[in-house]
């Protein structure tokens, strides 16, 4: 089971994930971001995921507002508090208290259990949070999982009548149905590792010959191998700094010496260095592709991590892409966009076995809207073989293209919440 988080960092909140045809709700929990790369100014807003089916604060003292029908429930080890027998169909709120000495995640679940409306992530220990969504008629319980190992469930909760705007059920899934993906995801990094390798090898054959123009052309090949990788970034291990680290936050900035990997040489390609003067970072770059090659079966993969991949690479390519930080001199930030678009569709491949029984809507949406940001990036490829630079796009492109990727990016920031583990749900 996961590891219980800090007081702190207790939900303030019971959410449920986005479902097709749920109404429409503001309040949103977020989630942990894990980037290789720090996202600054305007992408580095909160993002947030998942949608609350109805945020019952506590009205103020004297408020007339009414309160929707449901109990307050105590709730320890031995038990999940005492539920009504019957409710009335709409919104309902339980005021949850956790009087034991452990965490605990609490649910609202059908009778048979096989689906859930509602959410307290973790509720600590001598806390109280909301428990609220809209039901329609049906029968329903309260779920809570002790983070000691409990398991306790309310009686039978008969909701009567029907109701506009209902929270629609959602598929529980547990830590190791994500096994499947993370295997066939590694499966498909193993197989490209070796051409990743081949290619870092002809850019540097290039450099040993002099032949800077062969070596410019090869230099993007290689880069754009790598970004395919978007999503395995997290167990490469310090691979990942010294392959595809940028100058940002070094001391001297291009100018440090011992930077390496893809963009060190891209700055040296375009701006001037000699053959000789690159071969070095060339020859490291081969020797660290090996050395990932040696090294990824041996490195972890964190299960919980590749949802977040399937948003947070076109994330921070939206930064470091379309913002042109990432352009060292060739130009081809929308070359490697391109890049990262696939390894999306790479990351939604091995996911969809997930998303299809919980949203499948969204997966469609998604197996349709990549392809299309696919080839509007690809009209942008010069018939030499180069791309348009970020900053040579027409305002009116440009626009459009950030529209696209951050109308993806709102697709993609369900998937993490949709598919994030709750044991015993």
């Amino acid at each position: 089971m996961t590891e219980p988080p800090t007081p702190e960092d207790v939900p303030a909140a019971a959410t449920v994930p986005d479902a097709p045809d749920a109404p429409d709700a503001p309040t949103r929990r977020p989630f942990a971001l894990l980037r290789r790369r720090p996202v600054q100014g305007a992408a580095a807003g909160l993002l947030v995921i998942g949608t609350a089916a109805a945020l019952l604060a506590t009205a103020p003292a004297g408020s007339s507002t009414p309160q929707p029908p449901g109990a307050a429930l105590s709730v320890n080890t031995a038990s999940c508090g005492q539920a009504p027998a019957q409710l009335p169909a709409g919104p309902v709120s339980f005021s949850v208290t956790n009087t034991s000495d452990v965490y605990v995640s609490v649910y609202v679940v059908s009778a048979d259990a096989k689906l859930a409306y509602a959410e307290i992530p973790w509720l600590g220990p001598k806390r109280t949070l909301p428990l609220a969504t809209t039901l329609t008629g049906g029968s329903y319980a309260v779920r809570c999982v002790f983070s000691s190992g409990p398991v306790q469930t309310t009686g039978t909760i008969a909701v009567t009548g029907t109701a506009a705007g209902a929270v629609r059920g959602y598929l529980p899934m547990n830590d190791m149905d994500l096994s499947a993906p993370v295997t066939a995801y590694r499966a498909y990094v193993s197989a490209a590792l070796p051409e990743l390798l081949a290619a870092v090898q002809t850019l540097d054959g290039d450099l040993a010959r002099g032949d800077l123009d062969a070596a410019r052309a090869d230099w993007l090949t290689a880069h754009l191998a790598y970004e395919r990788l978007g999503a395995a970034y997290g167990s490469f291990g310090d691979f990942d700094s010294a392959m595809n680290g940028m100058a940002g936050g070094l001391a001297q900035g291009v100018d440090t010496p011992g930077w390496t990997g893809f963009f060190a040489l891209e700055h040296g390609l375009w701006h001037g260095a000699r053959p000789d003067q690159l071969r070095p970072i060339s020859r490291r770059l081969v020797t660290d592709a090996a050395g990932l090659i040696e090294d990824f079966p041996s490195e972890d993969t964190d299960p919980g991590t590749l949802p977040l991949r399937a948003h947070e690479i076109l994330e921070n390519a939206l930064q470091f892409q379309l913002g042109g930080i990432a352009d060292y001199g060739s130009g081809s930030t929308l070359a490697t966009l391109q890049a990262n678009v696939q390894g999306t569709e790479e990351v939604l491949s091995v996911l969809a076995p997930l998303i299809q029984p919980r949203d499948p809507g969204l997966l469609t949406r998604l197996q349709q809207q990549l392809p299309v940001l696919e080839h509007a990036v690809d009209a942008f490829k010069k018939p030499s073989g180069g791309w348009t630079p970020v900053a040579q796009l027409p305002a009116g492109q440009r626009r459009a293209l950030d529209g696209q990727v951050g109308a993806l990016l709102e697709q993609l920031a369900a998937v993490p919440n949709l598919l994030t583990p709750r044991n015993h749900a």
